[in-house]
């Protein structure tokens, strides 16, 4: 990503994109067509752990804005890496009606921390297999924590 670019994506409380910004469709390699109406994890990358995913989709939905690093998959097969601020779009009701999310550019020392850590959060996760995998990843990020003395916000909002 360039420095200057803001990614912008929304979403309905399903996950499915209703709107994507052009730098959005630049960097993803499909067209406006191809992404709208589609989850979002259509740019999701193998190397992110599910465990990072989980911890998102857990606190957007329960209304709390959510950030991470994201390495995201063009349709080509190539990736970019972003720093990734998620929403939840408040309904009437008081619940979630969609999502959006502004994603910039991240800064190299953010990426020299958070590549080693989501290789081991991934690493757990393949080792446990599907059903244990979200436990075993997670255990790996809490001790991490433990070890910073941060929540995986203050974390991720100071390296």
């Amino acid at each position: 990503m360039r420095a200057e670019d803001f990614i912008v994506s929304k979403t309905d409380a399903k996950g499915r994109i209703i709107y994507c910004n052009p730098i959005f469709i630049e960097f993803s390699g499909y067209t406006e067509q191809e992404l709208l109406r589609k989850q979002h994890n259509i740019v999701r990358h193998p190397d992110m752990p599910r465990t990072a995913f989980k911890l998102a989709w857990d606190t957007i939905q329960a209304g709390n804005d959510f950030f991470a690093y994201v390495k995201n998959m063009s349709k080509d097969g190539s990736y970019y890496w972003v720093f990734a601020h998620m929403s939840p779009d408040i309904g009437a009701n008081g619940q979630p009606v969609g999502y959006t999310s502004v994603r910039r550019c991240p800064q190299d020392h953010a990426l020299d921390y958070i590549k080693p850590l989501y290789a081991q959060i991934l690493a757990a996760e393949r080792a446990a297999g599907g059903r244990n995998a979200l436990e075993a990843g997670f255990q790996v990020l809490q001790d991490h924590l433990a070890k910073e003395g941060k929540s995986y916000e203050e974390l991720v909002l100071t390296i």
